[in-house]
Order: C-alpha cells, then structure tokens, then sequence
C-alpha cells in the first residue's frame, strides 16, 4: 500500500432521514485513527472535513424521488475533485463518512484515475437502488448504481458524464438486505454478490480468497467501500440502518488483514457510523480497529 495517506471526512448526512451520521468523521477521529495510523509508519495528511451545503428547503424535500438531490450532487462534486486531486498528488485517499452517498464522489474522482477500478462494497445493502426502485427515496441507497451510470443525470454526471465503474468490476460482501429492484439489477448486470449465507456457508477466507482471484487481473486498482452496518448491529449499533444476522468482529477483521496482504486496495472508505446512536464510541472505535487491519497491523 502507498506509505502516504491523505484522510477527507464528509459530514454529509443528507443522502438518509436519520440525523447525527454527519458526525461520523469525528467520532472516528476521536477514536484515535490518526495515532493509530501514525504507529503503523504510514505518512498522515489529515485534510478536514469538506463543507456539505444545507438544504435551502427542510432537509428531506424530495425532488423526482430524491431527498435533498441538488445538495447531495454538489457535495459529492467536491468530495470527488478531492479525491482526484489526493490521487493524482500520489497518495492514498481514506474518506470518512457520512452517509453512503459519499461514495459518488469517491468513485467518481478514483474514475478519473483507472481505467478498469474495482469496487469491494462491504454491506449489508446493495444500494443499487434508483428513484424508480427505491421504497424511500433516500440516495444512501443508490451510489453503486449511481457509479454504473444508472440513476438521475445530477448524480449520473458528477465529475464527468461516463460511469465511474463497471459492473464485472464489483464485489458485494456481507449482503443480507436487497430491494426487488436490487435483485433484479443485480442479475442483469451480472454483480459478484457475496451474502450472508455464502459467508456463512463458505467462510470468509474463501470469500475474501476468491474476491482477490476475480478482481486481481481485471482491474488497475480497487476501493474499498465499507458501510459499517456491514457488521452485525451487535458489533456496531451505531449506523442508521442495521440489519440482524450480519458480519462479526472476527470476520471482518480477517477480512481486512486478507486484503492488506493481497496489496490490491488503492482506497477506501469508513461510512455510517453515527455517534448518537452508537454505545460510547463503539462503532468508530471498531472502524478505526478494522483501518489499523487494512493497514497491516498484525500480531506478528
């Protein structure tokens, strides 16, 4: 992995109706990231929080099935020339979230970069909801398909008019919670999906072994995208939309220590975690936990 790591929090809490996610980048902050970071050698250029514009309408309004869509376009827009501007500077962009749809930016400015960018998208959800699929009209669930191309022209359109990945390109992990239109997406487009009963069934050594086998030699570079209500809400109860039955301590750690060996991951992302419903930190410490993991911290 690159030795140098430019950090960018997005307090964006617009994409979702449950308030306090804004707050993430902080408590993740607070739970000792950096130091934990520095400790592993690595070069850390903490570059603060973008500024996310306020809705000029109550938070919520939904235009065309999408709450708060011309806030969360140009947020996005200036997470995403960031993101390309700490690629393009050589060093190792790690966002923190935030609500998901942050992750628009994110691809959108890795795009820009790589020519076949793969995509580990570590969740409960698939988000590749659209405003036709969508039951609520919330943007959290809708980055991946935003990213294939797929979706609303503002959002479509965020630092370049392409798509910012492909769908041969993808891996889910840990999905348990997927939408009608999801599944059907999902089919057509033909997404490496990984759920809960395949971990279950397979194990995440097998999981994370043949996600490495099938992105390796199709992509100049992959990100990671890990939702943290990925994890069971036992693990983490601070995220907005927790699902039973989901990913552990255990496994996901192995999970991250995997990926550092594979030396494939060019960036990342920690989105979700929300200190108010959390329990004393709990969820940002356990993601700054699983980043020290991603980033070769080991027994050994």
């Amino acid at each position: 992995m690159n030795n140098k790591i430019s950090v960018i929090g997005v307090p964006m809490d617009l994409g979702q109706m449950r308030r306090g996610v804004d707050m993430g980048p902080s408590a993740i902050r607070y739970a000792g990231m950096v130091e934990r970071l520095t400790q592993l050698k690595y070069d850390i250029e903490d570059l603060g929080d973008i500024e996310i514009p306020r809705p000029a309408q109550p938070a919520g309004v939904k235009h065309d099935n999408l709450r708060n869509l011309n806030e969360i376009a140009e947020g996005t827009q200036r997470l995403a020339n960031e993101v390309d501007q700490i690629v393009g500077k050589g060093s190792f962009p790690l966002v923190l979230g935030g609500d998901h749809s942050i992750a628009m930016g994110t691809l959108a400015g890795l795009s820009k970069h790589y020519e076949n960018l793969g995509v580990i998208w570590y969740d409960a959800h698939g988000d590749l909801n659209t405003a036709d699929s969508s039951p609520s009209g919330n943007i959290h669930g809708m980055p991946l398909a935003v990213s294939l191309g797929i979706g609303h022209e503002k959002l479509t359109s965020i630092h370049g008019e392409e798509p910012k990945i492909k769908p041969e390109n993808i891996v889910i992990i840990g999905a348990r919670s997927l939408d009608e239109g999801e599944r059907i997406l999902i089919k057509e487009k033909g997404i490496k999906v990984y759920t809960m009963h395949e971990v279950d069934r397979m194990g995440m050594t097998q999981v994370i072994e043949e996600s490495v086998d099938y992105l390796k030699d199709r992509t100049d570079g992959v990100h990671l995208s890990l939702d943290l209500d990925g994890l069971d809400p036992n693990e983490a109860p601070g995220v907005g939309t927790p699902v039973l039955g989901g990913l552990s301590y255990r496994e996901s750690h192995l999970a991250m220590e995997m990926l550092h060996q594979s030396g494939m991951i060019t960036s990342a992302e920690f989105v979700e975690v929300n200190p108010i419903l959390d329990e004393k930190n709990k969820t940002a410490s356990l993601a700054v936990g699983l980043m020290g993991s991603l980033f070769g911290e080991s027994l050994k």
